[in-house]
């Protein structure tokens, strides 16, 4: 036997026992109607206009559908919360309607009666757990303003680009482009697409004039090692506009992959 019965165990009153209230504080929408003594076979009608087409009231939260047989027919019913059935009680403006009413301020008193702590045990558990929440809330929202502060950090990087430093500082952002991608081999993916959107965009091609600037130091009698070590940066660091193009295309990398 639950809690909210041992409370009306003993001394059920008329409306008791025709409402039948459950242990959640619940009656049904079938009770209701025969209590409120409303029309004989006008009762799906009246849950069509005063429950499903109620604009003040929500499935599963002030009502839940259910089927039941009656007389041998399939029909439908519905379980109504304490509060949604006071005011489907008090739209009768009947004598039953406000003895209804009255009954499930009763019920609603004693259910948040129930969910009171009543000792001191009860107070301490119900503070830690409160505690606990707001700890965890707290957590959270350190965790946001961490993230908010480093997408910041990540911003101020992408700004601050500019042509005396942007061979580190692009470098910096397609690897944390890469990192934010997971790491490992994505990063020289990430570094070759910066390329190949460079290469698009201004219509050069990086690798020939990688080739003829090799060839040329060759010609000039400069050791294989140190035309071996040329890279595509070397290539963009000798135009200016690559340089702006090639910090273009990184910034809006950045920003398209969420590393700003």
């Amino acid at each position: 036997m639950n809690q909210f019965e041992l409370i009306n165990k003993k001394g059920l009153t008329p409306i008791e026992i025709t409402l039948q209230i459950d242990e959640n504080g619940m009656t049904t929408a079938r009770k209701l109607y025969e209590f409120l003594e409303l029309a004989k076979g006008q009762f799906s009608r009246w849950c069509n206009s005063n429950i499903l087409t109620n604009s003040f009231a929500d499935e599963n939260k002030d009502y839940i559908g259910f089927d039941i047989n009656v007389e041998g027919n399939d029909t439908k019913d519905y379980k109504l919360t304490a509060d949604f059935a006071k005011k489907l009680a008090m739209a009768s403006k009947s004598e039953k309607g406000e003895q209804a009413r009255n009954y499930f301020i009763k019920v609603e008193n004693k259910l948040k009666d129930l969910t009171k702590p009543h000792c001191i045990e009860d107070v301490l558990i119900e503070s830690l757990q409160e505690m606990k929440a707001m700890k965890e809330q707290f957590a959270k929202h350190d965790k946001e303003i961490t993230s908010v502060k480093d997408r910041v950090e990540s911003i101020r990087e992408v700004v601050a680009l500019d042509t005396t430093s942007w061979r580190e500082d692009t470098s910096n952002i397609l690897k944390k482009i890469g990192h934010s991608l997971g790491g490992g081999q994505i990063y020289s993916q990430v570094r070759a697409e910066s390329y190949e959107l460079l290469e698009k965009r201004m219509g050069v091609s990086l690798a020939t004039r990688l080739t003829n600037k090799r060839r040329r130091m060759a010609d000039e009698g400069i050791c294989k090692s140190k035309r071996d070590k040329l890279s595509y940066v070397d290539i963009i660091a000798e135009d200016k506009k690559l340089i702006e193009g090639y910090m273009a295309i990184v910034k809006e990398m950045a920003i398209r992959y969420g590393a700003a």
